[in-house]
């Protein structure tokens, strides 16, 4: 059976294995499975971009470029590397990681450690998302002065729930891309046009942004913006979710005829790298320009997002470099890119709640109908306590820095678990080559160094 939220239709695709399909071998016919991308570009290119990266530019100009291009690129492998295990194996994400050394007690019997940290990370993650509707919210009172802040996250938390609960996000998904990847391209053409004003990029911007500096005053907000640019650990994680209800372990099947098996496992997991791919070409494109319109337009300005005043602020790198008619288009795009945001982290979120009750043995995997009970419940909750604590702290970029710095600490793990599967529960004949596993050993080294600064500067203080 199939897992939506508005209904059960005919298959499973975390429980059925027989739906086999021979890999696509030409790259334009691979296009036409893509799928998973799409989605999570919905969540990508959100708060990280428009938030953070931009605050970051704001705050250090041009000299942190070069941490941007890092943090957006980094962390795409660990994403393809993750869902090649995960198709192949069958396993869903929580499932993967459970499989990790190392028991704790659980209510039901032994549970893996990371389900543990999963759950204490629960909070800060909902700030996060908290961060994201308040932002959607002075995105939608920007464009309607009479309506305040407060009151119009209210709003963007109500259609949250009617759209979720009723699962109709479905039939808004292609619409809705359709208008984070306008407003993205809106964002390159103010990034070109900023050339043209007092504004512009100049060759010594260029060096001084890869010049590989780090001013240490903005470390805390350069390793939020590394948590949640590009593809974060929730991104990644729930990718692999959304690829599992594309159908792509389905299509792979059992390993019956092995001969059979490792030739459709191998053309799956080139769909899966294209996939990933685009969603790279994506977010890079998304997130340079605000970057770039930060470090040009409110740096110079002397302008630093905060507050109810957040979005307000981030409306000057349009209305500088297009006139001041563009606020519109930046109204209505920021509110769009940040309500699809919180729409796909919401809906994606819904994944891991029966999966965690799952390997917590409080439902049986098979029992498809409380599953998608859960998921419905969990959507029509979560923007309620994401409201409450957008109303208690008012500052979208305090809330998406806690979820980003949350996010940030578990890249490690997530590497990590990716090695360590690999290694021991991966069919060796379609394991990655030994550059790709050397490159992931040094993101792993990398994200354990990020992992002990955001604990000694951030956690610790």
């Amino acid at each position: 059976m199939s897992l939506q939220e508005d209904g059960i239709t005919a298959i499973d695709p975390y429980t059925f294995t027989g739906n086999i399909q021979v890999p696509p071998a030409r790259w334009r016919d691979r296009v036409k499975h893509l799928g998973p991308s799409l989605v999570i570009s919905g969540s990508i290119v959100g708060s990280g971009e428009i938030i953070l990266t931009s605050s970051l530019g704001a705050a250090a100009g041009f000299v942190l470029l070069w941490w941007v291009l890092l943090s957006c690129w980094i962390k795409s492998l660990v994403q393809a590397e993750l869902a090649r295990y995960i198709i192949v194996s069958g396993d869903t994400y929580l499932r993967a990681l459970n499989r990790l050394p190392g028991k704790l007690w659980g209510p039901k019997g032994p549970v893996g450690w990371p389900i543990w940290l999963g759950l204490i990370a629960f909070i800060p993650g909902i700030m996060g998302v908290s961060g994201i509707l308040g932002g959607a919210g002075q995105a939608l009172s920007l464009l309607f002065p009479a309506i305040d802040s407060r009151f119009a996250a209210a709003i963007v938390a109500a259609l949250a729930m009617i759209i979720l609960g009723t699962g109709s996000y479905k039939h808004l998904e292609r619409i809705m891309l359709f208008l984070v990847l306008t407003f993205t391209v809106t964002t390159l053409i103010c990034a070109i046009m900023m050339q043209f004003t007092q504004y512009k990029l100049t060759s010594a911007d260029l060096v001084l942004g890869l010049s590989l500096d780090f001013p240490v005053e903005y470390l805390v907000l350069a390793l939020a913006v590394y948590g949640y640019t590009g593809v974060n650990s929730g991104e990644t994680s729930t990718y692999t979710y959304w690829c599992i209800e594309k159908g792509y372990p389905g299509f792979i099947g059992e390993k019956k005829d092995e001969e059979a098996w490792l030739y459709r496992a191998r053309g799956w997991i080139k769909v899966l790298h294209m996939d990933v791919w685009v969603t790279l070409v994506i977010l890079t494109c998304a997130t340079l320009p605000f970057y770039v319109l930060g470090a040009g337009v409110l740096h110079e300005m002397g302008e630093t997002p905060s507050g109810l005043e957040t979005i307000s602020v981030l409306s000057n790198m349009f209305t500088q470099t297009l006139g001041p008619w563009s606020l519109w288009v930046f109204g209505i795009g920021a509110f769009f890119i940040l309500f699809s945001t919180t729409i796909a982290a919401i809906g994606g979120g819904g994944r891991f709640v029966p999966d965690y009750l799952i390997e917590m043995g409080f439902i049986d995997r098979q029992n498809l109908a409380a599953r998608i009970k859960i998921i419905r419940v969990y959507v029509l909750l979560i923007p309620v306590i994401g409201l409450v604590l957008y109303l208690f702290f008012e500052n979208p970029v305090t809330l998406v820095t806690i979820g980003a710095i949350t996010a940030a600490l578990f890249l490690p793990i997530q590497t990590g678990a990716t090695l360590y599967l690999h290694h021991k529960h991966l069919d060796p004949q379609i394991r990655p080559g030994k550059i790709v596993t050397g490159s992931m050993m040094l993101i792993f080294l990398f994200q354990l160094f990020m992992g002990y600064l955001v604990i000694r500067y951030v956690v610790l203080g």
